[in-house]
């Protein structure tokens, strides 16, 4: 089980009992306490609100869980903890105070939800909000090899799908985010926010195309979807998953200069090992009315969040052709190639994405 750590300053009466209940919580679950921050994948991050820092994270696959005493209600918490959400790059914040025996949490994707003490067992529904950090294995490191075939140095026609796919989602206007999170943020937070994740353009989503039974094509991390093209840059092959080091595994050409794949790439790599009959897949952050979700909201680029979709897709009549939500987050299609997936889904697709 994944170990945890605490970081940041417990002093006053609330935090410290907070984090006595913490830790009854997660070791009734199976987990282990440690110092080692370098090792932990989990930390429960006491936040000032008056002058918010982050968690220096020194491992890329930590999560962090900010812990902040501050006065919030059902109806205020979204306005007034998503600001300190981004401030301290936490993955969940925890607010509550002494005076009151509700906890309220918000997430990323604008998920929001409250978890009162004085109803047992209310660890346990706090630990189900927590599980999808304290359980996920985060994949997002790659290791690149310079043996790209020459004969696809120059791409194939499927990455010219990709390519003219992309453009086509650009036209429709859903990125960077379907949330209203210039209205939630004070401008110089959504500046930050800005340049921090990398938010301009088609950046959040993403495209992947088989190759083969094994390899994929897939569009890169932080970069504008709606200009990509360039093979062993924008464009890679992802010949694998490297379970022992938790790298995705990238061919590409001699002296190229690669980003980073696709921090969903081993969601898309677990699905085309379980499903040779899906030929391409379309993420984007937007909803489509009367399809299958998943349950849990575990975290993009992990393990969990590709098992999860999986699930939904071994549910499905023709997983080769069809359209599955994730929750709080967006949708995934599959289809045995982009022109199809993009014909299914024009006139359908809602900017808003429902929050459950």
């Amino acid at each position: 089980m994944m170990l945890y750590s605490f970081s940041g300053n417990f002093s006053s009466t609330w935090l410290k009992t907070i984090q006595t209940e913490l830790q009854r919580m997660m070791d009734g679950h199976g987990h282990t306490p440690t110092a080692e921050y370098d090792q932990t994948g989990l930390i429960f991050h006491a936040i000032d609100p008056k002058r918010p820092r982050p968690f220096r994270r020194q491992s890329q696959a930590t999560f962090v869980v900010g812990i902040v005493e501050q006065e919030v209600s059902s109806d205020t918490s979204l306005r007034a903890l998503y600001p300190l959400l981004v401030r301290s790059l936490s993955n969940l914040i925890i607010a509550g105070t002494s005076l009151d025996s509700t906890l309220y949490l918000v997430t990323p994707e604008l998920g929001h939800y409250s978890v009162s003490r004085s109803q047992a067992p209310w660890r346990d529904a706090l630990y189900d909000r927590i599980a999808p950090l304290a359980t996920s294995h985060l994949v997002i490191d790659n290791i690149f090899d310079t043996d790209l075939p020459e004969d696809l140095w120059e791409g194939t026609v499927v990455t010219r799908q990709m390519r003219d796919a992309s453009r086509q989602v650009a036209a429709w206007d859903l990125f960077p985010a379907p949330y209203p999170v210039a209205d939630l943020l004070p401008p110089q937070d959504y500046r930050h926010l800005k340049k921090v994740f990398g938010i301009g353009g088609l950046s959040y989503g993403n495209l992947s195309a088989r190759h083969d039974s094994q390899q994929f094509w897939m569009s890169a991390s932080g970069v504008d979807k709606g200009s990509i093209g360039t093979v062993s840059q924008d464009i890679l092959l992802v010949k694998g998953y490297d379970a022992k080091t938790r790298a995705m595994r990238i061919s590409v050409a001699p002296e190229a200069k690669p980003f980073r794949v696709s921090v969903d790439a081993v969601e898309h790599w677990g699905i085309y090992q379980r499903h040779p009959e899906i030929g391409a897949l379309l993420h984007i952050h937007a909803w489509v009315d009367g399809i299958p979700s998943t349950s849990i909201n575990f975290p993009c680029g992990t393990v969990e969040m590709g098992d999860a979709m999986s699930g939904l897709l071994d549910q499905d009549a023709h997983p080769e052709r069809t359209i599955i939500g994730l929750r709080n987050h967006g949708i995934t299609a599959t289809g045995p190639n982009f022109p199809d997936i993009l014909s299914r889904l024009e006139g359908r697709v809602l900017a808003q994405v429902p929050m459950l």
